[in-house]
């Protein structure tokens, strides 16, 4: 799953409508963003300004060229994230509840068997049509029951990845050999057969097929109750500034963009 060369878009014609938080704007008539860039704006204007509002950063202070920010209003964005967002260390018994909810989670040395179906994204593509055919196709290929026939057909016929000539074949792969968004849906959990779900990735949909597992190494509690209360606490201060943003965004003055905190790529 290793990278591949990003592709340009080709842009509208005419001027792009311009957005704004409370007045400021988060673009040009020059600049055509997608629906993801612009909230992401939205979201470091919100908290440029909420570190104003709260005496953390000068009122002169301006957003900069094509969404950037000043080095002032990015140190004042971290002390206002460190006061209005407190996070305490998890419970002994919240790590341990995680520990025993993912078993693979630490792991060393797992290892899955996998084919897939790759639906890739490509400039001009229809993502809502390529995501319908791939839900279709994810759906019928749960429902085959004839040792793995009809997924290499699929694989074969549809697959955007070389792998498709092998019925989609991917062999032997760790976490370490595939793509992060990849591997945290297919090491996440210890699901054998068609997930029952597509698999996003910076390539497409995927729809996956673990046809085996070697689990490695599984190490105890102990061992790993750092990095479980680490990844808990991130967990809690995703939510707590998916919150915040919410409360900023009810605030504010809102235009030209549509601020779902919880789909922002700021808190993803």
């Amino acid at each position: 799953m290793a990278d591949s060369p990003a592709m340009a878009t080709p842009q509208p014609m005419g001027q792009a409508p311009v957005a704004r938080i409370n007045g400021v704007a988060l673009n040009s008539t020059a600049e055509w963003l997608d629906e993801e860039a612009l909230r992401q704006r939205a979201c470091t204007e919100l908290l440029r300004q909420a570190a104003q509002q709260g005496g953390l950063l000068a009122q002169d202070d301006v957003p900069g060229v094509e969404g950037a920010i000043s080095t002032e209003a990015s140190n004042a964005i971290e002390q206002l994230l460190e006061r209005e967002l407190p996070i305490p260390d998890p419970s002994e018994e919240a790590c341990r509840r995680y520990h025993d909810a993912h078993p693979a989670a630490h792991a060393h040395g797992g290892r899955a068997q996998l084919r897939h179906v790759l639906f890739a994204v490509t400039p001009g593509v229809d993502v809502k049509q390529l995501r319908l055919r791939a839900e279709a196709m994810l759906i019928d290929l749960r429902c085959a029951d004839d040792g793995g026939a009809k997924f290499a057909e699929a694989a074969a016929q549809w697959s955007n990845c070389p792998s498709g000539q092998q019925g989609g074949d991917l062999g032997w792969l760790t976490r370490a050999d595939c793509a992060p968004e990849f591997a945290r849906e297919v090491f996440g959990s210890a699901e054998i057969g068609v997930l029952a779900r597509l698999v996003h990735s910076r390539f497409g949909l995927h729809v996956v097929e673990v046809v085996a597992r070697d689990p490695g190494q599984q190490p105890s509690f102990e061992e790993v109750r750092r990095a479980i209360a680490l990844t808990l606490r991130q967990q809690a201060w995703v939510n707590a500034l998916r919150q915040y943003l919410q409360v900023l965004a009810g605030a504010a003055v809102v235009d030209g963009v549509s601020l779902d905190a919880a789909d922002s790529p700021l808190v993803q």
